[in-house]
């Protein structure tokens, strides 16, 4: 297995990805693939964390349609992370690997409590830290979670799952001739307001030079390739 680029990294999946195709629930076999490619990063030398969405079960603010207040909508969203983190650990278990499920929100019959330093050691001794309850907070994107969760852990590189290979210049789905970047820094996704990655992301990861990789999940091995250093999707630093 080829050598890994970065020894600590953390990876954002999103709860769509995990749906496959139909948009709600889990995929158990799209669920068993991410895994294992999860398993094969630890395998290649990685200390590994990753945030999980909550897209497949709830969405705060679209699914509440402003009928909820927005701070219940987004517990909700996050107890759904929370159940995506359990289903990501207990398959990781069945396919060998170590995984231990850390939610922000204390719930200590399913999660441990989210602390950093603990985190750090479990990625030192080999394990997955499998990250759920988003942040804690309400009015705050998986992406700006993931970025803050990558500071805390001292990770090398977060890794954000979207559903397009990139960032392009336009709308790769409305124009065929769009062009994709390959590198861009936080400063021209800023300007330019390209809306690939939350603004607020955007500026802590520049602010605290933590390289951000925006790539497609739909192959999983996407995932692995990053990781090995393979020209996967847009990085931004």
């Amino acid at each position: 297995m080829e050598q890994a680029k970065y020894r600590r990294a953390l990876v954002k999946i999103s709860g769509e990805a995990l749906s496959g195709g139909s948009g709600t629930g889990i995929d158990f076999e799209i669920l068993g693939r991410v895994c294992k490619v999860l398993k094969d990063c630890v395998d290649s030398g990685v200390q590994l964390a990753i945030v999980v969405g909550a897209g497949n079960f709830w969405r705060g603010a679209r699914n509440s349609a402003g009928i909820f207040d927005r701070t219940r909508a987004d517990h909700m969203g996050m107890l759904a992370t929370t159940m995506n983190a359990i289903a990501i650990a207990e398959v990781l278990e069945q396919q060998g690997a170590s995984a231990r499920v850390f939610s922000a929100t204390p719930m200590p019959a399913f999660a441990e409590a989210y602390n950093p330093n603990v985190v750090r050691r479990a990625m030192e001794a080999g394990s997955i830290a499998v990250l759920g309850g988003g942040t804690g907070n309400p009015f705050v994107s998986t992406d700006t979670g993931a970025v803050l969760r990558a500071l805390e852990c001292n990770c090398d590189i977060a890794l954000l799952a979207k559903n397009v290979d990139g960032v392009y210049d336009k709308d790769p789905r409305k124009h065929p001739d769009a062009v994709k970047y390959d590198e861009l820094s936080f400063d021209e996704v800023l300007e330019k307001r390209l809306g690939v990655i939350d603004m607020t992301a955007a500026s802590m990861a520049g602010d605290n030079h933590l390289p951000v990789l925006l790539f497609a999940v739909e192959d999983p091995e996407n995932i692995l390739r990053a990781l090995t250093g393979e020209n996967v999707g847009t990085v931004l630093r």
